[in-house]
């Protein structure tokens, strides 16, 4: 009978979860986490862009003419200290190269590489990279970097104008760096896999743990935190660990996540999770006008008003009045402050179930992007928002 009851309380369990995570938004797991130990990794590199028309390094670039002479010596041109002191080239460019090399790259294969100019240069338009050895944060070469670069605009001008299009400086070498070197990666013979998520989050992890359990039988996926979940891998998926990889990648999990509220003051950009949820409350928002405007008035002398005397005399000034000889002209400022203050009354703003209640509430106050920001954080205040507010 114990059993029973037990069994018939997990099955109740077990249908009110459902229920709920029906309503949830699902996503792949490869879209949602990552492998661990399976990534990027970057790669830098100094070199030169040659070919440019006039565009390159000032002359007086020291590290660009030192990188240019030692260039040209490694390619058996012999330069005495007197030709490496003359020479200057404006058709040459420092840059900096950077690169991702992706998990499991092999030997010959390509990948896009940036390169972007740390001198004066104007523009890379035109330009050729020379060969670049690639190197990663252990110090050796992973790949080597050659060819056209593109930059997708253009910078040109005189003494008095200048236009430009996009940003000349940096541009692109697409497939332009061959990898030379692979990452080791030992991953036919793991015994566990960990499922890292991109946004943690405990309910979200739970989910992808009880999923990998109820689909796959040959591993046992166990909560670690509110970011990791480690898979243990049984017998029956050894020697086959990307066929289980695969497998799991694509099962859709629900995803839960936090209620909050994103303001961007600089731009009144406003984002709501699908969570946000707010009390009954009653708003009043009136904003306080204050115009000041300045008028100049002048009073001019009659017509038979006595002359100034012969001569050239002076005026003088006294605060707003000039004074002339014989009559006066008198410039008055006269100031007109006018204020007004909206009368807008208690709106009354319901609790609301869904965003869309919350939504439409707060639409029915009638107020910009910018007064609503205020409102929200008045709310907030309030106590009346039942989400996280972030100001960005």
């Amino acid at each position: 009978m114990k059993t029973a009851r037990i069994f018939t309380y997990t099955a109740i369990s077990f249908v009110i979860s459902s229920i709920i995570v029906s309503h949830a938004y699902s996503a792949r797991i490869k879209d949602i986490s990552s492998i661990g130990g399976v990534r990027d990794n970057q790669l830098v590199g100094y070199g030169l862009v040659v070919g440019l028309a006039g565009t390159g390094d000032d002359i007086e670039n020291g590290f660009t003419k030192e990188t240019l002479a030692n260039m040209l010596s490694r390619q058996g041109l012999g330069m005495k200290e007197t030709a490496r002191n003359n020479l200057s080239s404006d058709n040459v460019a420092s840059v900096m190269i950077s690169a991702e090399l992706p998990p499991f790259s092999k030997v010959g294969s390509r990948i896009d590489v940036a390169v972007s100019s740390i001198g004066d240069a104007d523009s890379l338009r035109g330009g050729t990279l020379l060969m670049t050895p690639l190197r990663g944060a252990d110090g050796r070469v992973y790949a080597v970097a050659q060819g056209a670069v593109s930059i997708g605009g253009f910078s040109a001008g005189g003494g008095g104008a200048q236009a430009s299009k996009n940003h000349p400086t940096v541009g692109r070498v697409t497939n332009g760096a061959f990898i030379e070197k692979e990452l080791e990666y030992n991953f036919e013979n793991r015994k566990s896999l960990s499922l890292n998520l991109y946004r943690p989050d405990f309910t979200t992890a739970t989910r992808m743990a009880m999923t990998i359990n109820g689909v796959i039988a040959g591993v046992e996926a166990k909560l670690v935190d509110s970011s990791t979940v480690d898979v243990n891998i049984k017998e029956s998926f050894k020697g086959s660990i990307v066929k289980l990889v695969s497998i799991i990648e694509n099962i859709n999990v629900a995803v839960d996540s936090a209620a909050i509220v994103v303001i961007d003051e600089k731009t009144g950009t406003i984002v709501m999770g699908e969570k946000v949820r707010i009390s009954t409350v009653a708003v009043a928002h009136g904003n306080l006008f204050i115009q000041i405007q300045e008028e100049k008035k002048v009073s001019q002398p009659l017509p038979f008003a006595p002359g100034p005397p012969a001569g050239n005399v002076p005026v003088e000034a006294e605060g707003d009045t000039l004074i002339a000889p014989g009559g006066q002209t008198v410039v008055t400022t006269e100031t007109t402050v006018g204020v007004e203050e909206e009368k807008n009354r208690l709106v009354l703003v319901p609790e609301g179930i869904t965003i869309q209640d919350v939504v439409k509430a707060l639409n029915a106050i009638g107020v910009t992007p910018g007064d609503l920001i205020t409102i929200l954080q008045t709310i907030k205040s309030a106590g009346a928002l039942q989400a996280n507010l972030k100001v960005i």
